[in-house]
């Protein structure tokens, strides 16, 4: 066997359909394109959810609703979640580097803990917010929950 000899297994390669290449190649004239219109034009495309002249679904339906934009978005993290990594790993101050550390939230999150759960160990946690039930929860049980910017 040598390069010039090699071949595709037979019937596995098969010629392109050669489309506007004149009246004797079956595929002259309008191409396979049929008689006129928009589709048998070049550089056509349909947009995208066009329906034929119909009114498309996208404006047919009504607009609702709004996006607020000055929301802020903070990553909820509940006091069970925080028991759990207390009993597992025996860490009693909670700062946003070692929240990240453990999972439970991203670098870049604003980390607001919630008061889901039970709490039973004394733990400093430093959080960009607190819910009232989980403020009270670990003021309760000796520990501190501190604001950070």
């Amino acid at each position: 066997m040598k390069l010039n000899n090699l071949r595709p297994a037979k019937g596995s390669v098969k010629n392109t359909k050669r489309i506007g290449r004149g009246q004797g190649s079956g595929f002259g004239g309008t191409s396979t394109r049929g008689h006129k219109g928009a589709k048998s034009r070049s550089g056509y495309s349909r947009k995208i959810g066009f329906e034929g002249g119909q009114m498309p679904l996208q404006r047919r339906v009504p607009k609702f609703g709004f996006k607020n934009i000055n929301r802020v978005e903070f990553k909820g993290i509940n006091l069970d979640s925080i028991q759990a990594i207390v009993d597992s790993k025996k860490i009693t101050e909670f700062t946003p580097e070692v929240i990240v550390a453990n999972g439970l939230a991203s670098k870049k999150d604003l980390i607001k803990i919630l008061g889901r759960g039970e709490l039973s160990a004394k733990v400093v946690i430093k959080a960009n917010a607190f819910s009232a039930s989980a403020k009270a929860v670990i003021e309760e049980k000796g520990g501190v929950a501190e604001i950070i910017k």
